[in-house]
C-alpha cells in the first residue's frame, strides 16, 4: 500500500465537521444519482471529493487555503486531467448546504452525457402499447421453420 493510499485512509477517518455536512448529502448516490467517493488519492493529491463519471472534484476548505499557490497548481493538474473543480469554503458547506448541493446539482446535469435517442420502432424499440419489446414484422412467403420450409399466405393485396 503506497503511502498516499494510507494517507486518504486517515484522512477518511478525521474529515473535518464541513466535509462530514457535506458526505452525508453526497454519499450513496442521493445527489442526480451520481457517485461520488471521498478522500481519493489522485496522482500526488489526495481530492476531499471526486464523482469520475463527471469528471468533477469537490474541494472544502478552511481558510489556511485562502489564495493558495498550491491550490492552484492542485487544481491546474486536475483540471489537466480533464476534471473541473469546485471550491467551497467549510462555512459555506455548514450555513448554506442547500446552495452549496445546487451549485453541485447544475454542475452534473452540465457533465452528464446527453441522453440517447430513442430507437426508430422496429429497430428493437418497444411497443407503444404493450411496454414488451417490438416484435417482428408479420413475414409472408416462406420462412425456415425447425430445419424445414413452411409456407405462410400472403396478405390480400400484396402479390
Amino acid at each position: 500500500m503506497t503511502a498516499t493510499v494510507s494517507h486518504a485512509r486517515a484522512l477518511r477517518r478525521r474529515m473535518t465537521d464541513a466535509e462530514t455536512h457535506l458526505w452525508r448529502a453526497l454519499r450513496a448516490q442521493q445527489l442526480c444519482g451520481a457517485k461520488f467517493r471521498r478522500q481519493v488519492p489522485f496522482g500526488p493529491y489526495i481530492l476531499d471529493f471526486a464523482c469520475h463519471a463527471a469528471r468533477l472534484v469537490i474541494e472544502v476548505d478552511g481558510g489556511q487555503h485562502a489564495e493558495s499557490a498550491s491550490d492552484i497548481k492542485r487544481d491546474r493538474y486536475i483540471e489537466a486531467s480533464g476534471y473541473r473543480v469546485l471550491r467551497f469554503w467549510n462555512n459555506d458547506v455548514l450555513a448554506n448546504l442547500d446552495g452549496v448541493l445546487e451549485t453541485v446539482r447544475t454542475v452534473l446535469v452540465e457533465r452528464s452525457p446527453p441522453p440517447q435517442p430513442s430507437p426508430i420502432k422496429g429497430e428493437g424499440g418497444m411497443d407503444d402499447k404493450t411496454s414488451q419489446p417490438a416484435s417482428p414484422p408479420p413475414s409472408r412467403g416462406r420462412a425456415r421453420v425447425g430445419g424445414s420450409m413452411r409456407m405462410f399466405p400472403a396478405e390480400e393485396g400484396t402479390q
